[in-house]
């Protein structure tokens, strides 16, 4: 990447800044949308089906390039597995345990990341992203049996769905990169969110939602998913990849801020721990990356 101006980074890391910082309201707005008792599969739905739209005007306003053909095929995988359960299992790990304790158990996608990587692309796991993922995991085992207060809430069952979303998160790594390389990225997420959309239609129990309801999957489907990815386009564009992801470390330290100011949400002390050695992992993991690659970092799609 040849040298940006001063004014070029600023902004850049602005972008990413208002993109983490909708990804971190998520968890906060995801149990708004649930607080009048809304089902998890139909909130889920709503926030696809709005962004699918979203993304599928953006890419007809902008004229993007239609998706290859040989594409297509893991667009649709995306979208059932990196939208539909990906969707369905963060909101069901909120609903059963909490947004601080789900928002950390989601950022075990590096663990993943880690293993698919090695698993189906082959890629040598190095001594500095073996020790990122270490501390990672130990971080995500520690949270995940640690207690809280207020409305954090232990169970098998949260636990279990937090994972789950962390690996169907990874996925956007595993198989988006091939995707968002060779496509417009405003027309990989109009596929991967109109497929997810339509995966989980035959399942949703249609019911009338209060405003408040609509007010959040409105929010979750226009700031948190629409918005938030263009900010982040708009920034990746700017700056080094490893300094996008470094800043993107915030968004769960975001979140869990944001559930003890609006719903009383406090991991114990352990629990903390545990969420700031994830933290750390993530941090090392992109200085690693920043080494790698500050000579020629990837661009990604045009939006």
């Amino acid at each position: 990447m040849t040298a940006q101006s001063p004014a070029t980074i600023r902004y850049g890391t602005i972008a990413i800044l208002l993109a983490v910082l909708c990804w971190g309201l998520l968890g906060v707005m995801s149990r708004v949308a649930m607080a009048d008792g809304s089902p998890p599969l139909t909130v889920a739905f709503w926030r696809a089906a709005i962004a699918a739209v979203l993304f599928t005007v953006h890419a007809a306003f902008t004229r993007a390039e239609p998706m290859h053909s040989a594409d297509r095929p893991a667009a649709v995988f995306l979208g059932v597995a990196g939208v539909a359960v990906l969707y369905y299992s963060y909101l069901n790990a909120i609903e059963q345990g909490g947004v601080a304790l789900s928002s950390i158990l989601m950022y075990s996608a590096p663990i993943w990341v880690a293993i698919g990587g090695r698993i189906f692309f082959h890629e040598r796991v190095s001594a500095r992203a073996a020790a990122a993922l270490s501390l990672t995991l130990v971080g995500v085992a520690i949270v995940a049996l640690a207690s809280g207060t207020g409305e954090v809430r232990w169970s098998p069952g949260a636990v279990g769905w937090g994972l789950l979303s962390g690996a169907m998160y990874a996925l956007y790594f595993l198989v988006g990169r091939r995707l968002f390389s060779r496509n417009a990225s405003s027309r990989v997420m109009a596929w991967a969110l109109g497929v997810g959309a339509a995966t989980m239609l035959p399942f949703v129990q249609f019911q009338s939602l209060s405003r408040s309801a609509w007010g959040g999957v409105a929010f979750l489907a226009v700031v948190c998913t629409y918005a938030a990815y263009l900010a982040y386009a708009e920034g990746v564009k700017r700056l080094p990849s490893a300094r996008a992801a470094t800043i993107a470390t915030l968004e769960p330290v975001i979140a869990v801020v944001a559930a003890y100011v609006v719903w009383g949400e406090r991991l114990s002390p352990l629990g903390l721990a545990g969420a700031a050695l994830v933290i750390a992992g993530v941090l090392l993991s992109a200085a690693g990356e920043s080494r790698r690659g500050a000579a020629s970092p990837r661009q990604p799609a045009s939006l």
